[in-house]
């Protein structure tokens, strides 16, 4: 009997076999919850490190290997309908979900020098907009007594400057204004909503020279991984966090930019 048995879960952001949102789903699914996570392919096109096409039947298939039920949703967050569609999705396949988990983000390297509205729409429709009406939609329809889980993902802007991402950092800036102040509208409800910031992670972005300049920063000489990130968040699902709420949590190995 795993701690979160008979509770369904949505993860945002789940497309590569090592990122953030796949550490997330397995994490989830070793204590018992039913996955639904969401992936959107033409992001991943976009990036350097190119899509894994296979990877979302491949996640179902080792999901549903523990014991769990799993679905994917290949789905734009930056469209107004989505978080409808996908919590009807949910609704239909495995039932009301207790647990949420917005980890899907839009980033792209820009700077004063670059900065136009375009980017910085694209990555508000996404970090701001996608995860706040997901958010919202999830606490209107939740009706569970024994209460809920939100956890949005965030990148430590409140610790110091990320120069080259404005449009980055002042959405999930604004993601960590959210978490706190939705916590407590939410807590009501019983749901707590808290944010995680994972620092650096090695989640297939990182190359040898990032990974050499990074590295020194870590006190604990290593570079975070995204188990580290999902061991947190698994914790943060469970009943033993139901007492933390409206927190943002810095799980980054102590590191120091």
């Amino acid at each position: 009997m795993g701690k979160l048995n008979g509770r369904i879960a949505i993860v945002t952001g789940a497309s590569r076999r090592i990122g953030i949102g796949t550490a997330i789903c397995q994490a989830l699914a070793k204590e018992g919850a039913d996955i639904l996570f969401t992936y959107w392919q033409a992001y991943d096109r976009s990036m350097e490190w190119g899509e894994d096409r296979d990877w979302p039947d491949r996640l179902v298939e080792m999901l549903q290997q523990e014991g769990v039920r799993a679905a994917g949703m290949e789905l734009d967050l930056s469209q107004p309908e989505a978080p409808g569609q996908l919590l009807d999705h949910a609704a239909q396949t495995l039932g009301q979900p207790s647990i949420l988990v917005n980890n899907a983000t839009h980033s792209t390297n820009d700077g004063f020098r670059r900065l136009t509205a375009e980017i910085l729409d694209a990555h508000y429709t996404v970090n701001i907009r996608g995860t706040c009406l997901l958010c919202a939609e999830f606490a209107r329809r939740f009706a569970l007594p024994e209460g809920g889980r939100i956890i949005n993902m965030v990148s430590g802007q409140d610790k110091g400057p990320m120069p080259g991402e404005l449009a980055y950092v002042a959405t999930k800036g604004a993601i960590s204004a959210f978490t706190v102040t939705l916590a407590a509208e939410l807590a009501p409800l019983r749901i707590t909503v808290n944010a995680v910031d994972p620092g650096p992670t090695d989640s297939g972005w990182m190359n040898d020279e990032v990974k050499r300049y990074l590295l020194p920063k870590f006190p604990m000489e290593r570079i975070g991984q995204p188990s580290d990130a999902a061991r947190l968040i698994q914790f943060l699902a469970s009943d033993d966090a139901a007492w933390i709420t409206g927190q943002i949590i810095h799980s980054d190995g102590g590191f120091r930019d």
